[in-house]
């Protein structure tokens, strides 16, 4: 039986969440703060206790979000499967065939999305990633219709409008062996054992 291999966080939804999980975390903080001085006023927490609490509520509600952005950060990952490969975020899980890869190709980040071509968040979100490399892994067809994906998955996933998708991983070299080893053999190869000497007595002829 092949066994999953290893899984390879992807890096650009952890920058994703990297860069929003701190700002959502303060604004709980501000709405919170706005919540105190109606909360401080006792008539106005006797009378109005709305006014607190709605700002204290969906301030909690904020920073809960925050810190589950914070805990999910590392959570979309790729892993080489036996017939397959997963590709999983918290509201999307894929297993896409190796049927499907028509070919992969290493790819500068840099090279795939020219900052002249960015605007606004998305260049702020790809600064820090366009030296990476990344993988690209063309397919006969997409799993799901590319609309689909877009609302599931980052744009930096697609280069264009062909059936592919951009992989980035911190150890991308290692990734590519073992997707490419399973695509072609079913099963990365093990390392070989390690032969114990022969003892003495075995190599005496016999007799």
């Amino acid at each position: 039986m092949n066994r999953p291999g290893r899984r390879y966080p992807l890096l650009i939804y952890t920058r994703m969440m990297d860069r929003w999980w701190p700002a959502l975390f303060f604004l709980g903080l501000a709405l919170l703060a706005l919540a105190w001085p109606f909360y401080r006023d006792l008539y106005t927490r006797l009378t109005q206790p709305w006014r607190w609490t709605a700002f204290a509520g969906l301030g909690a509600i904020v920073i809960l979000v925050s810190l589950l952005m914070l805990a999910l950060r590392k959570s979309a990952f790729v892993q080489p499967c036996g017939s397959y490969f997963r590709l999983a975020t918290p509201l999307l899980r894929l297993n896409i065939s190796y049927r499907r890869i028509r070919s992969t190709t290493t790819t500068a980040m840099a090279a795939l999305f020219p900052m002249e071509n960015l605007r606004g968040m998305r260049r702020d979100i790809v600064r820090p990633l366009l030296s990476r490399t990344a993988l690209v892994v063309d397919m006969t067809a997409l799993p799901l219709s590319l609309t689909t994906l877009r609302l599931f998955l980052s744009p930096f996933f697609f280069k264009d409008q062909t059936p592919h998708l951009v992989i980035l991983v911190d150890d991308w070299m290692r990734f590519s062996t073992e997707l490419e080893s399973r695509r072609m053999g079913g099963e990365v190869p093990a390392p070989p054992a390690r032969r114990t000497p022969a003892s003495i007595l075995g190599q005496l002829p016999r007799k």
